[in-house]
């Protein structure tokens, strides 16, 4: 079995275990992740492929998701499995009731709070729970997780607006991590697109600001006294638009280490992270374009 398989087998500790299944509490509030009757989990046993039947008298729930875990882990489906236990619609019985935005809230409160336990007993295995989007990954406690820009042979602005209609989508299924991850990645891709045109290597990948500096260096995008205080200010606001994006969503997601506190964002707040980065990275590839027609 692959290592990073074998890392996952560290959830299957009981008190991991009794935290997904909704028995530990989370908090001194005694918040706790939706519970997992035992015709539930045997429900998702054999969704997952392992013909399992439930009967009075049977397994113990943790049992059962002890089971579920090991099955998962062996079959290469245990990312697929956390996804969906910590998907909005797994807590839909308990948040019931609720308007969307308080869904959506308390959702990313009690998924972080149970990510911050699982953490505190991975430690003592130096290891960590990571979350990134919807992929779910097992990392040394001390481990630096960035995201890393694809390789890209050209970025247009075809391309450009294809990511911000898909994190768009995002937006309105209420996918605020994705949006803010495509976002984020658009701006490290653009920027590293025309750094490379100009034959410089990125100095700073994963950090857009460093990034984007190093791109305003290289076109001479540049705030000063001998530019006009017009395009000063919006070439400022670009900055500063950068820097929100990169620390909204480090504060939003488990990308630069989980246990950071979330946010509480609506969805118009991610469609403004979604329309700056596709704003930027269009300014950014017209200015790159423009220098090399006329070089």
């Amino acid at each position: 079995m692959d290592d990073k398989l074998n890392d996952f087998n560290l959830l299957t500790r009981r008190p991991i275990i009794d935290i997904l299944i909704g028995d530990a509490s989370l908090d001194d509030e005694d918040t706790k992740m939706p519970r997992q009757s035992g015709p539930m989990l045997v429900g998702l046993l054999n969704k997952y492929g392992s013909p399992t039947e439930y009967g009075p008298g049977g397994k113990s729930r943790w049992m059962y998701m002890e089971d579920l875990l090991k099955h998962c882990i062996a079959n290469g489906t245990v990312q697929d499995l956390m996804a969906e236990f910590f998907s909005i619609g797994h807590f839909a019985n308990e948040l019931s009731g609720m308007s969307a935005d308080q869904v959506r809230n308390e959702h990313n409160r009690i998924a972080t709070l149970a990510i911050e336990r699982i953490n505190g007993e991975l430690l003592f295995g130096k290891k960590k729970l990571v979350v990134t989007g919807k992929s779910f990954a097992i990392r040394d406690a001390d481990a630096k997780v960035t995201i890393a820009a694809p390789a890209i042979k050209r970025i247009d602005r075809e391309y450009v607006r294809d990511i911000a209609k898909r994190a768009s989508n995002d937006v309105e299924n209420g996918d605020y991590d994705s949006a803010l991850t495509k976002s984020r990645t658009l701006l490290e891709e653009s920027f590293c697109y025309v750094i490379e045109l100009a034959g410089e290597n990125p100095e700073a990948k994963g950090d857009i600001g460093k990034l984007f500096k190093q791109v305003r260096n290289l076109y001479s995008m540049h705030t000063g006294p001998e530019v006009d205080g017009r395009i000063n200010e919006i070439v400022s606001g670009l900055i500063k638009a950068v820097s929100g994006i990169g620390d909204l969503r480090n504060a939003q997601s488990d990308a630069h280490g989980v246990g950071a506190k979330r946010m509480a964002i609506s969805d118009y707040h991610a469609q403004l992270a979604v329309n700056a980065s596709a704003t930027v990275s269009e300014f950014v590839l017209q200015v790159a374009a423009n220098k090399h027609r006329s070089a």
